[in-house]
């Protein structure tokens, strides 16, 4: 049997359309005789199981042993910055759009769930990132992001000018839309598209990506999570300059500030099921090996 024994049961913020599963895993639990913790912003809950309690992440987060959390990435990130504080492993349900992370379909989430808690599963952690904001000698933060840190011109037609700097080396100038620092876990989100590298969840590493650079060689690179990445912006104070984690939380910034990324001292700890595969998520969303076949 696993230790999980007191579950928080997250869903997609104000969706009924999760509501279902929700309310299936909660069940589930009930029977396998699990303390259960529901999240007091999933709606339609209106019948709980006998002892099933309602309250807020940040109150059920120091007090579960698992949570399981229904929706797409977005909401299994949102979650998770609240969670991984408290080191509490993640099951995600997947009922988003791409799912990377949300890796359980809900037609194998009673079996699935069932196998978790008898202890057949495999557990995973994974490097986050954690920004701070230095402003005129002062330090706002830091803020805990899963994917990346984005830099980003808010206006239609200006670039941003900023530096970057590994520690105390510098690595260039850039004129540029903005700028990501992505963890291997975000390097399949706004990295990829921006031409950035797929960078397995396995390694210790960030992915720096200029967002449409003016200078074509101004080229994506990889480097090792033991250094903080910094970024200094210079050139004109007008511009609208936003720094957001995970697209979800943001901070203005201004010319002269510095935005400073490292590796975070908490992890993300994912729970998957037995089968789960890196590489066949990775050919499933991305359709890999499904082009053509130029066999003669």
């Amino acid at each position: 049997m696993s230790d999980f024994r007191t579950v928080g049961v997250i869903g997609r913020r104000g969706d009924a359309r999760v509501t279902p599963t929700l309310q299936t895993i909660c069940e589930v639990l009930a029977e396998l005789g699990c303390e259960i913790l529901v999240d007091v912003d999933a709606v339609g809950l209106d019948t709980l199981p006998a002892g099933a309690r309602k309250m807020s992440r940040a109150e059920l987060a120091p007090r579960c042993d698992l949570a399981v959390v229904v929706g797409g990435d977005g909401t299994l990130l949102s979650a998770a910055r609240t969670l991984a504080p408290h080191d509490v492993p993640i099951l995600g349900v997947n009922q988003g759009r791409l799912g990377f992370m949300v890796d359980v379909r809900p037609e194998e989430m009673r079996e699935t769930v069932r196998a978790i808690m008898a202890g057949d599963y495999l557990r995973e952690d994974r490097l986050l990132l954690e920004a701070s904001l230095i402003r005129g000698g002062e330090r706002l933060g830091p803020f805990l992001a899963i994917n990346d840190v984005v830099i980003r011109n808010q206006a239609a037609i200006r670039m941003l000018e900023f530096e970057t700097w590994l520690d105390g080396e510098f690595i260039s100038q850039h004129r540029a839309d903005g700028f990501i620092v992505s963890s291997p876990t975000g390097s399949t989100a706004y990295a990829l598209s921006g031409g950035g590298p797929v960078l397995h969840p396995g390694l210790e590493a960030f992915a720096l990506v200029p967002i449409c650079p003016h200078t074509l060689s101004d080229r994506p690179i990889v480097v090792g999570s033991r250094q903080a990445v910094r970024i200094v912006l210079r050139g004109d104070a007008a511009t609208e300059v936003m720094c957001t984690c995970d697209g979800q939380n943001s901070e203005v910034l201004g010319s002269g500030d510095t935005v400073e990324v490292r590796r975070a001292g908490v992890r993300l700890r994912l729970i998957h099921p037995e089968n789960y595969s890196y590489f066949s998520i990775l050919r499933d969303k991305l359709q890999w090996g499904r082009g053509p076949s130029f066999n003669a």
